[in-house]
């Protein structure tokens, strides 16, 4: 079963060069012989007018292949006041430090999470696999070159030849998606403002939803006033009623007293 090994490196108020070089003698690399696939989580802040172009100039690093093989994989942005954007890439180990150390350059890489995936046991299974089945299609090949083979189970080899064969192309695509995740590192880039920024945002989208809160406020009140008043002349009736058939028979019970 394919375990997870957790190594958490948090890096608060750091970017630029000197990020670069101390995350540099920090990084991590799958050891020889292991089978370990290893994803980044990072979280910068940025002046959100440059967010936009921070992550263009990513990307197109990551296209360029500047830091070595890379293929961009998500884009996104968000814009208004609170302005964000994201963008998670797969590259060569020797390119994660120099990719995130430019998508941090002037800003803050506020938080930074590692995590490395072991597909030893993944790894081994599809070998396997793939074992058994090009033996299995082995000896079908030569059961196959017999003279004395019947039409019926000739059939019948073909037929389980072409699903060996089908089944082996699976194997050989989970072989190379599992290679592929061993020899290069998942990096997610999360760009949002400094926290200074975020708060005034906050404040100045409050004030110009006031207006909007303010009238759905009242339509909400008003909603409910003619929900519950139907509600409340049946029941100021019902206990009218009551009063009145109570009153009556105390009357009733003070005359007989009289009498």
């Amino acid at each position: 079963m394919a375990g997870m090994l957790l190594l958490g490196l948090v890096a608060c108020g750091r970017s630029g060069p000197n990020y670069a070089a101390d995350a540099a003698a920090g990084a991590v690399a799958s050891p020889e012989g292991a089978f370990l696939a290893y994803e980044h989580d990072i979280r910068i802040q940025l002046d959100a007018q440059r967010i936009s172009a921070r992550v263009k100039a990513v990307s197109e690093a990551c296209q360029s292949n500047r830091f070595g093989d890379c293929a961009v994989l998500q884009v996104g942005e968000e814009g208004g006041e609170t302005r964000s954007g994201s963008i998670r890439v797969r590259i060569a180990p020797k390119g994660v430090e120099p990719i995130i150390a430019l998508a941090g350059e002037g800003g803050d890489v506020a938080s930074r999470n590692t995590h490395a995936e072991d597909l030893a046991q993944q790894v081994a299974d599809t070998a396997l696999t793939q074992t058994r089945l090009q033996k299995e299609h082995a000896q079908l090949q030569a059961y196959q070159q017999r003279s004395d083979m019947k039409v019926a189970d000739l059939l019948a080899v073909s037929q389980r030849m072409a699903e060996i064969e089908a089944g082996l192309e699976q194997a050989n695509k989970d072989a190379a998606q599992q290679r592929r995740r061993i020899d290069t590192q998942l990096v997610t880039m999360n760009f949002e403002g400094p926290a200074g920024q975020r708060s005034r945002s906050e404040i100045g989208k409050a004030f110009s939803e006031f207006g909007a809160i303010f009238t759905t406020s009242i339509a909400f009140v008003i909603r409910a006033v003619a929900a519950l008043l139907p509600v409340g002349v049946v029941v100021w009736a019902v206990g009218a009623v009551v009063v009145a058939l109570w009153r009556r028979r105390k009357r009733r019970k003070a005359a007989a007293a009289a009498r």
